[in-house]
């Protein structure tokens, strides 16, 4: 007998994301939490243990900052989960429940591109409309400049300390996937700029934290996985950063400008070290084995980290010893930890994560397909994967060619044959679990969201005997629909998988379309879908829905009025609760 309140407990149990403070006054911080049942911003205060809700609004608040003097906290404003909408502010110290203000009401509503605030009003923020992207830049008194303007991909990556230089990241080349940086002064003028060429990005990873210092941290791939180089766009001085360790590599500045702090990321873990830059040694700061959901130094040299496994959930630690924020109520139950599996697939080992229930193989088995294709499944505490487990679920988690964290090549290996070279290697690791005796052939689930939730409805079209049944979360369902419906940033991701658009490559957007293949399908499908999805739109859906009726294929579809997923608790158990519903019902397990 399943207990529904230990799986709905880890959806409810209040969480919270790794605080982050103003840099000139670091006591003070802001961090996101459920606390409320919704995710919204706070503020908490160090030196008096004051803690502030911000936000509140039905369907949540993610994206928020504070400035560096710690004097304002500003936040994202859109519409229903919608991403579209405008930067508002509160002062940090405003009592709770203050009003809230756009804080450049100049500026029409859009679609976020970086934010970056200095002191006194200054700040340079990036917006994506139908024209392209506009940087602006912002002063207190003074209307809105435009700093840059072009009609293809680009971000605000990185503000200098003293506000003399801002870094773009941009795709004037063409290919918003693999991105250039140019620095600019505020008046506009091009200090330098730095690319790589076809294939290889440069992204902007912040400034040296000193006045009048230069040295740009900058992630890139010239090795063919990510690491880290230190450029000066003012003296034109590059350093690469080369460490002896596998994986991939990201990196913050300590508060001085002496060290890194060396996030290294490897086969879906993660370590943290500190990387001296005068005598170029690398010292391990010790953190549990899991993943780092985040880290950075405080002034004091100790580094508070947000850290879990998929065994136990989600703490924000200090180097120091201590846990640094514990939010309110029960902590999650724990679940079962991960085990690592690699399946040769058709271009080199694949590796995958298996999370088993108790009882006998072979079992029920999901194929849990994660979304990006840029991102990747790992040792992290997962409630979704979890609860799939309670209910007697084995659960796979494949990092198939299109996720990081395993180089540049396996990374970019779906461009031009998108969909379909991600399927090649999720059927790999769905032959090896059948013939492991792991997973029962008659009762396999292939779901996932967003990207995952494309590939979910792709699989059961052009693997249709391969899969019992299919829960696809605010898919690609109609990839030309989508891409005419998407933000303008999409659609130059799309371009650069593709190739182009579909009025360029019309077959390579058909090929890998799934509505091409509705009429293969065979497996029950549920579709979850959110009526403000800037991202998958719903038009699309409601073309492949309509196919499926057509079709007199059996499918249900859950509707909810947000966007691209929900920041709602209880409309997230809502979601799961329908998805192993209808998963138990069509394979007889009710």
């Amino acid at each position: 007998m399943v207990d529904d309140e230990r799986w709905k407990a880890r959806f409810r149990a209040a969480r919270m994301s790794l605080p982050r403070w103003a840099r000139d006054a670091p006591s003070r911080s802001i961090y996101q939490s459920n606390i409320t049942g919704t995710w919204e911003i706070y503020t908490w205060d160090r030196d008096t243990g004051a803690q502030r809700q911000v936000t509140d609004r039905p369907n949540g608040t993610w994206m928020g900052k504070i400035d560096p003097p710690g004097e304002w906290v500003w936040w994202f404003a859109d519409t229903d989960g919608n991403e579209f909408g405008v930067w508002n502010r509160v002062p940090f110290d405003a009592a709770e429940g203050a009003e809230s203000a756009p804080a450049v009401p100049e500026l029409e509503p859009s679609y976020p591109s970086g934010l970056c605030l200095g002191r006194e009003g200054f700040a340079v923020i990036g917006r994506t409309t139908d024209t392209g992207n506009t940087i602006h830049l912002c002063r207190a008194g003074a209307p809105p400049e435009v700093l840059y303007h072009h009609a293809e991909d680009a971000h605000v990556a990185a503000l200098s300390q003293d506000e003399s230089l801002i870094a773009v990241g941009h795709s004037e080349h063409g290919d918003s996937r693999h991105m250039a940086l140019r620095v600019l002064r505020p008046d506009g003028s091009t200090v330098a700029d730095l690319w790589d060429g076809p294939g290889k990005g440069v992204y902007g990873a912040g400034f040296a934290p000193v006045d009048g210092d230069s040295r740009l941290l900058v992630n890139h791939e010239r090795r063919g996985r990510d690491e880290m180089l230190i450029w000066d766009p003012v003296s034109g001085t590059e350093r690469e950063i080369v460490l002896d360790l596998p994986g991939e590599i990201g990196a913050g500045w300590y508060p001085d400008g002496t060290a890194l702090l060396i996030s290294h990321s490897h086969e879906a873990r993660d370590e943290l070290y500190r990387y001296d830059l005068a005598e170029e040694t690398l010292t391990r700061v010790e953190t549990p084995r899991g993943v780092i959901g985040g880290a950075a130094v405080r002034p004091d040299g100790t580094v508070e980290f947000s850290w879990s496994s998929a065994a136990e959930p989600p703490v924000i630690r200090s180097t120091s010893g201590s846990v640094v924020l514990t939010p309110p109520g029960p902590v999650a139950p724990p679940s079962v930890p991960v085990e690592d599996v690699w399946v040769d697939g058709p271009a080199g080992r694949i590796h995958a994560l298996v999370s088993r229930p108790d009882g006998d193989r072979p079992y029920p088995t999901v194929f849990d397909v994660h979304g990006g294709p840029t991102a990747q499944d790992d040792d992290s505490f997962v409630p979704s994967a979890a609860a799939w487990v309670d209910h007697g679920f084995a659960v796979v988690r494949v990092n198939y060619r299109g996720s990081t964290g395993y180089g540049s090549a396996w990374r970019d290996a779906i461009e031009g044959r998108v969909g379909l070279t991600e399927l090649e290697d999720i059927k790999a690791v769905r032959d090896w679990a059948v013939s492991s005796g792991l997973a029962d052939p008659a009762r396999l689930v292939l779901t996932g969201g967003s990207w995952g939730g494309y590939l979910t409805l792709l699989g059961v079209g052009t693997q249709p005997d391969d899969w019992s049944v299919a829960v696809a979360a605010v898919p690609v369902a109609d990839y030309v629909a989508a891409y005419e419906d998407e933000m303008e940033g999409l659609q130059a991701f799309d371009r650069s998988l593709f190739g182009g658009s579909p009025d360029d490559v019309p077959d390579k957007y058909r090929e890998s379309s799934p509505i091409t293949y509705v009429s293969q399908v065979k497996a029950p499908v549920l579709i979850l879908a959110g009526e403000n999805d800037p991202r998958c739109p719903i038009r699309q859906i409601d073309n492949y829905l309509g196919r499926l009726a057509e079709l007199n294929r059996p499918h249900e579809v859950y509707r909810y009025d947000a966007g691209h997923g929900s920041l709602v608790v209880e409309e997230r158990i809502t979601q799961m609760a329908a998805e192993m519903d209808f998963a138990r019902k069509h394979l007889g397990m009710s």
